[in-house]
């Protein structure tokens, strides 16, 4: 069973990576435009420099990665690093070749083939890398959407293209793309609804030294249920739709038998990464 869902996950980040290549090869790099994050900084070289910009998004990528590592949980950062060898793996298969002519067909659907690989990598608990990573960890930190995060780093990197090679068509064309590729991570992947995870288990102290290396806090709850009697403890936690799937296989590892009952927040009063 582990082996089919280790199958499944790594099949869904390879498939995300081609969706991610094919919209950087055959959309937006041939008419000069940018991606956002990383790959968006990576292009940028690219164009200036001349050099692969493939390899260039896994060497920019690499640092944060490796930061990730010691920041956020291993799991999350080990698909990031699946996918992103995977993206620089079909950037080299996939040649650099315009399908379409027009620069806004290739910004809107550049931009929505690259959201959908990105969303598809995030559902399953992971990442296309870059400046996901850093969100994480500044939402870790601080109660901030990690889209707004996301948002100011990628309109930092638009500006900076648009005064590095004053072609600020493609500036913009490249803010219409990195539009579009957010819309649709948001339809496949809610970055920032809050949930409450309602966790009913017999692991207790293995499942609250896991939970609070998020960070996020924990309330112990103790049940009893209704028809068995058996006495058991419920764990509480609040976290975001964004860290969801990394929740849930951490649940299924530490306690395949735990009850679990998930529901949307519709509002957290207070610092929700300290309730109880």
């Amino acid at each position: 069973m582990l082996y089919l869902r280790i199958s499944g996950t790594v099949l869904v980040m390879l498939s995300g990576a081609l969706f991610v290549a094919f919209g950087f090869n055959m959309l937006l790099i041939p008419h000069g435009l940018l991606s956002g994050g990383v790959s968006g900084i990576s292009m940028m070289i690219g164009y200036l420099t001349g050099g692969n910009i493939g390899w260039l998004y896994f060497a920019v990528n690499l640092p944060i990665l490796i930061w990730g590592l010691f920041s956020l949980g291993r799991r999350f950062v080990i698909w990031s690093i699946v996918s992103v060898v995977a993206a620089t793996f079909w950037m080299q298969v996939i040649p650099v070749k315009p399908i379409v002519d027009d620069p806004l067909l290739g910004a809107v659907f550049g931009g929505v083939i690259v959201g959908f690989g990105s969303g598809i990598a995030l559902r399953q608990g992971g990442s296309s890398g870059g400046f996901d990573i850093i969100a994480s960890i500044v939402t870790r930190k601080r109660d901030i959407p990690v889209g707004i995060v996301i948002f100011i780093l990628n309109a930092v990197v638009i500006f900076v293209l648009g005064l590095l090679i004053q072609d600020w068509d493609a500036a913009l064309y490249s803010m219409l793309s990195i539009f579009a590729a957010g819309k649709v991570v948001d339809i496949i992947h809610i970055r920032h609804v809050k949930v409450t995870a309602f966790i009913i288990t017999g692991e207790t102290d293995r499942m609250i030294k896991k939970l609070l290396e998020r960070p996020r806090g924990v309330t112990i709850i103790r049940t009893r249920g209704a028809f068995s009697a058996a006495e058991k403890d419920m764990l509480m936690t609040v976290t975001t739709r964004y860290e969801l799937a990394e929740l849930r296989k951490t649940i299924k590892r530490l306690d395949p038998g735990a009850f679990v009952n998930i529901v949307e927040t519709v509002g957290v009063i207070g610092d929700f990464r300290h309730p109880g």
